[in-house]
């Protein structure tokens, strides 16, 4: 016991002593500020990031209750949640090195003696110098523990624990996408709707002044090229109004797979109810490293690559591991009837000496797999500015551009009416009828489009601030999944 006593001291000194780099999460230049800064309003403390249900500020009950039902049904969240929970129990496996290994086994055997010489087994058996078998009936318990000497068990926890950590983030950066990408396909729908209703009036108005043209040719006022360019107008705006139709379907159809309905049970009633962007939220650059959790889990996975090298350099040392087993055996099935005891107790240790480059190589690929990691991270940082920039000139173009075709509808509505009028008078002919009904639905449906777009790029910009989420949220292996999914039987 003093032995073992000292080899476990010795162990305790030299343990700690941890091979893999010190980490550093890899440096990004931050810019000062984002070149489209137009729309931004001045921050106050308790604004500084998106709300978590950042959904909830469009004011649409028909929003928040198809963004629930994605979060509890959608099956790419579920497989998703089932990946964090798989990388959550890797990390624990690790964490069981940490601790003795114990285990208990027995056996029961039979052993029969015989010899090879003609009547030599009859002679000896005959004078119980041979029995006819032997019993060795054995329970016995063995415990391992191994020696953390160069910290490869602790480099194998934080690698583990550092990735389940990217994978939560992972997660989240998942859940943050569908939920944009259903309230995008939602805003999509809704302006389709209002296509679909400025078409249904224009069509109409296309009627009215094709009835006119009819009336004016049976009067023999104007020719019947005035009635057929009045039946062009009108076929060509019922075939826009049907794909808009198609296109309506289609984006219901997507919003329908995202909460986990097949598309032909699934539908959503047209509305015309007016919505606007949330305020937006106000940001600076450096804030962005914090609240995205893409560019957390990147640098999760490059804390874990760094810890991985830590564990191929403690292979080149040796590996103390102390065993101990003890245990009884006897011939009677009652092994506590006059047994034998056994007991054996001491430290095994393995160092490698020739392993043909193995080591090195191994080495060598966690230092690469770190370099990789590293650029993932520097790239993932790059690309979240570029997403937030491309939402703020979208938000700062597109605005401008509602405000150019407002004034242009206005005129070719003037246009229209002016055009009509000189025609019921006499004083022109269809074709500039025909010119105006054009650039006024031209303009409309730009307008429509416009706005559409506009209330995406908000989307598209919450989503390139991280929404509501936080690297506080990180998780930890004894939290459950940051998101629960109910994928069903």
């Amino acid at each position: 016991m003093r032995r073992l006593a000292a080899v476990a001291l010795s162990g305790a000194l030299l343990a700690g002593c941890d091979l893999a780099p010190p980490y550093k999460a890899p440096v990004v230049t931050v810019p000062a500020s984002y070149r489209d800064t137009v729309i931004w309003r001045t921050a106050t403390p308790a604004d500084q990031a998106p709300k978590p249900d950042w959904w909830r500020d469009f004011n649409d009950p028909t929003i928040n209750r198809l963004v629930d039902d994605l979060d509890h049904k959608n099956f790419t969240l579920a497989a998703a949640t089932a990946t964090f929970d798989q990388a959550r129990a890797y990390a624990g496996e690790a964490d069981a090195g940490l601790f003795p290994q114990f285990g208990v086994q027995g056996g029961i055997s039979r052993t029969q003696y015989t010899s090879n010489e003609a009547g030599k087994s009859d002679f000896l058996k005959a004078h119980g110098l041979l029995p006819d078998f032997i019993a060795r009936n054995t329970l016995a318990g063995g415990l391992t523990y191994e020696i953390d000497f160069w910290d490869q068990i602790h480099n194998q926890i934080a690698a583990g624990e550092a990735t389940a950590q990217a994978t939560g983030a992972d997660l989240a950066f998942l859940r943050l996408s569908l939920q944009a990408e259903l309230v995008n396909d939602y805003l999509l729908l809704r302006g389709l709707d209002a296509e679909q209703d400025l078409l249904k009036h224009t069509v109409a108005a296309y009627q009215q002044a094709l009835n006119v043209a009819q009336n004016r040719f049976i009067g023999k006022i104007s020719p019947a090229m005035d009635v057929t360019r009045a039946q062009t107008q009108l076929e060509s705006a019922r075939a826009q109004l049907d794909d808009v139709g198609a296109r309506r379907a289609l984006a219901e159809h997507a919003i329908a797979t995202l909460v986990a309905v097949p598309a032909p049970a699934f539908s959503i009633p047209p509305s015309l109810a007016p919505i606007k962007l949330p305020p937006l939220p106000p940001s600076v650059p450096s804030s962005l490293l914090q609240r995205r959790p893409d560019i957390a889990a990147a640098e999760r996975r490059v804390a874990a690559s760094n810890a991985t090298i830590g564990v191929a350099r403690a292979a080149f040392f040796p590996n103390i591991a102390l065993n101990a087993i003890g245990g009884v055996q006897s011939s009677n099935l009652n092994m506590f009837t006059g047994p034998a005891t056994f007991f054996s107790l001491g430290p095994t240790l393995r160092l490698p000496v020739f392993e043909g480059g193995l080591l090195n190589a191994q080495e060598a690929a966690t230092i690469a797999a770190f370099n990789v990691s590293t650029a993932d991270y520097r790239n993932t940082v790059v690309t979240a500015f570029q997403e937030v920039e491309d939402a703020l000139a979208q938000l700062h173009y597109y605005g401008v551009e509602q405000a150019d075709d407002k004034r242009a509808v206005a005129a070719a509505q003037r246009t229209l009416d002016m055009a009509m009028a000189l025609y019921q008078d006499g004083a022109t002919n269809f074709l500039e009828v025909v010119v105006a009904q054009e650039s006024l639905l031209s303009a409309q449906l730009l307008l429509l489009r416009l706005q559409t777009q506009y209330l995406q790029s908000g989307v598209r910009l919450v989503r390139a601030l991280g929404g509501g989420w936080s690297n506080q949220d990180l998780p930890k292996l004894d939290q459950m999944p940051l998101y629960h999914v109910d994928i069903g039987q």
